[in-house]
This record gives structure tokens, C-alpha cells and sequence, in this order.
């Protein structure tokens, strides 16, 4: 079983402005459309686990979801309310009640999902709280955001992770990968 996230931060360790905006996500320029290993990190795991309000963020970039839903993988949404799920999603998205997330992640292996995407900002926290992330894979975005949505939140005791490889991007960015060590 692995718990991984893969995400992008500002320089001071942020996922979302303070308005929750992801607009500086866009701050380097790609010109030639590069996923810089997002597909290849797909195709290596089983399911993703994601909260509300990332879902939604990601509903709001206006997709043609029959086209355009950028994950092969199902989706399971963490809320405590309502997830819609457009009828281009059904049988891709499935809403999930909250739990612990180590009830989530036994769920989901029964399931036979043993490779787990984990994204947004709370749902990473509580994996990290109850010490279920092994691999990280963290791009860094040289901008200072100044406050916002921060990756991290408290810990009852530090976790140490090993650098397993670090690439820089586009001459600007540099994606880390950590594993967890026990």
C-alpha cells in the first residue's frame, strides 16, 4: 500500500493564493505543453483521493469533461456534503463519506486500490496528521505567494522523508521526490 501526493507549491509552501486562486500554478511559461511526468506518475497508481473543494477547483477550470478530465483513474471525493457529479463523470467520480483516513484507505484497498493519489490541502493534511503519506512528489514554483492555502499543517511529531530524485523544470522549477522513512 502507498498514500502518494503530487502536487505544486509556491516558494513559501503554499497551494492556493489567498483567495484560492491556482492562476500562478501558470506564472512559467510551457510553451510546448510539457506534463513533466504527470501522465508516466498516472499510469503508476490506482485511484486518487481528493476534498470537496479540489474537486470543485478542478470542475471550474471549464473542461469538456468527456474530453478533457485530465485523470484515467477513479476519483474519490472526500465531503461531509453533497458532491455533484456531472453525468461526463459517472463511474469516474465517486463521492466518499469523510472518515479517518487510514478507514479511507482500508475502504479503498478492499477495493483493490493499493497505489493512492492523494490531493487538496486538507485531505493531505489529515494523511499527513495520521503519518499515511510515504511518497511526496513536490514541484516548486518560484513565486512567493505571501499566505494562502499552506501544504503542511501541524504534526504531533516531525516525519523525515528521504530525497529520492530532484529535477529542475523549465529552467525555473524544481520537482522533488521524497519518500517516507520509517
Amino acid at each position: 500500500m502507498s498514500n502518494i501526493v503530487y502536487i505544486a507549491t509556491s516558494l513559501d509552501g503554499y497551494i492556493a493564493d489567498k483567495d484560492g486562486g491556482v492562476d500562478w500554478l501558470h506564472s512559467i511559461p510551457n510553451p510546448e505543453g510539457n506534463d513533466f511526468g504527470f501522465a508516466e506518475f498516472l499510469a503508476g497508481i490506482d485511484a486518487l483521493v481528493m476534498g470537496r473543494n479540489t474537486y470543485e477547483a478542478i470542475l471550474a477550470f471549464d473542461l469538456d469533461l468527456e474530453r478533457q478530465w485530465p485523470y484515467p483513474k477513479p476519483v474519490y471525493v472526500v465531503s461531509t456534503s453533497a458532491v455533484g457529479v456531472p453525468s461526463a463523470l459517472e463511474g469516474k467520480v465517486f463521492p466518499l463519506q469523510p472518515g479517518s483516513p487510514g478507514a479511507l484507505v482500508s475502504q479503498l484497498a478492499e477495493q483493490g486500490h493499493q497505489r493512492l493519489y492523494i490531493d487538496g490541502g486538507k485531505t493531505i493534511q489529515g494523511f499527513m496528521e495520521e503519518g499515511l503519506v510515504d511518497e511526496m512528489i513536490i514541484t516548486q514554483i518560484p513565486i512567493v505567494l505571501g499566505g494562502g492555502m499552506p501544504l503542511f499543517g501541524e504534526l504531533a511529531e516531525p516525519q523525515a522523508f528521504e530525497l529520492v530524485s530532484s529535477e529542475v523544470l523549465l529552467g525555473a522549477m524544481v520537482k522533488n521526490h521524497y519518500r517516507r522513512r520509517r
